[in-house]
């Protein structure tokens, strides 16, 4: 019996576009003998849509048209089962709950990967592929992720957290504050955002400016932090859950701007392709000691967050030097990392095959958990003429 999963993609995020090519691209590498393939495209107004047309990557090109021959649903718990509803199912309809066995969400940025999604799957009680919500909020929110890595004892370059308010409120100050902290040049980000977007580097007071003007119409919390010198951007990808996990051969992106841009990334020659489309070297060419010690440090840094599933973590390395520092994560990174995975001996429908495993295993795991527990607190409620009281005497 085939497994009816359903991908998950799009949102209200920066990066939605990008999500699009990330799953269009892994529901044409999943393996139709196993899964029926499930598309629920999420608008950027958070409407859920499926339909025949959500598995071409031309089809978006007009998405008046596409949205207009797709089919409205909502996910909902169901009994036992979690089904996707269709929302315009007339009596005559034939068109019935579809059970969905398990969720592969490939979103990007803020209200998705940030753990937004996946709190909506443990919330339904639904198998799903990734990291949960902890870790996920960890990975998106790059100041905190930087304390983790630091109390792990992981190497992270120091940064400057300021809010938007505080910026507009103070705008001399906080631009003197990050001069005098790290000079220039320095690198402007906004916390919570991926593929590079409002990310800028600044090599002059004005252009420190123009970029923090830049990242706080992107989010309400910015950081600051030294640009590393004679700079390599190394990245490697990492597959697991808690109990063990294994990193791919490392890549380092070919750089076009001053570091590593959105558009690099997604909108070069060809566009359909996302990351998997960028100039880069595989692997990198880099010494036996250092490939190996960046990818124990990955390994080191999906365990300390806790993560599930795949990841791609980079790094900036100063080739000189030789000192490597943990930029970010990717908790869903673009086309979920499948050229490093294939350039280290694992196809791309296997590779899904592994994280849909994961995703079943933590399930399973969970379902060992107690969520309830067999009392009614309930009974003991009163409501008196003169307000509410509560069981032992608490009151609402």
């Amino acid at each position: 019996m085939k497994t009816n999963l359903a991908v998950f993609f799009g949102g209200r995020s920066v990066e939605h576009e990008v999500s699009i090519i990330s799953a269009v691209q892994a529901m044409k590498a999943l393996d139709t003998e196993k899964y029926n393939i499930i598309p629920v495209y999420i608008t950027k107004d958070a409407e859920m849509y499926t339909g025949p047309m959500l598995f071409f990557i031309e089809n978006y090109r007009n998405m008046q048209y596409l949205l207009s021959a797709s089919n409205p649903v909502s996910i909902v718990r169901s009994g036992a089962n979690v089904v996707m509803k269709y929302l315009k199912s007339g009596f005559l309809s034939r068109r019935k709950d579809v059970i969905i066995d398990v969720a592969l969400p490939i979103v990007h940025g803020t209200n998705c990967e940030d753990g937004a999604i996946a709190g909506f799957f443990e919330l339904l009680g639904l198998p799903y592929v990734g990291c949960d919500i902890l870790s996920a909020a960890v990975g998106m929110d790059k100041a905190i992720y930087k304390d983790v890595l630091k109390n792990a004892g992981l190497p992270v370059l120091d940064c400057y957290k300021f809010t938007s308010r505080e910026y507009s409120l103070d705008r001399n100050g906080v631009v003197e504050k990050i001069i005098s902290e790290f000079s220039l040049p320095v690198i402007i980000k906004p916390v919570n955002l991926g593929s590079s977007v409002g990310i800028t580097k600044a090599d002059t007071k004005e252009e420190l400016i123009d970029a923090i003007e830049l990242a706080v119409k992107f989010s309400e919390l910015v950081l600051a932090e030294r640009a590393v010198q004679n700079l390599r951007e190394i990245n490697c990808s990492v597959m697991g859950d808690r109990d063990e996990c294994e990193a791919s051969v490392l890549e380092e992106p070919i750089m076009h701007d001053k570091i590593l841009s959105y558009k690099d990334k997604y909108e070069g020659n060809e566009k359909s392709k996302g990351m998997a489309s960028l100039s880069r070297k595989i692997p990198a060419e880099l010494d036996e000691n250092t490939t190996d010690k960046i990818r124990k440090l990955s390994c080191d840094i999906f365990k300390a967050l806790g993560c599930n599933g795949v990841v791609r973590i980079d790094y900036l390395m100063d080739s000189k030097t030789g000192e490597v520092y943990a930029n970010e994560i990717n908790t869903v990174p673009g086309s979920l990392s499948f050229y490093l995975w294939d350039a280290t001996g694992i196809k791309y429908p296997e590779l899904l095959d592994k994280l849909i495993d994961l995703a079943f295993k933590r399930q399973r795991s969970r379902e060992n958990l107690t969520f309830t527990i067999p009392t009614n607190i309930l009974s003991g409620v009163s409501f008196g003429s003169k307000g509410a009281k509560g069981a032992k005497g608490s009151k609402f």
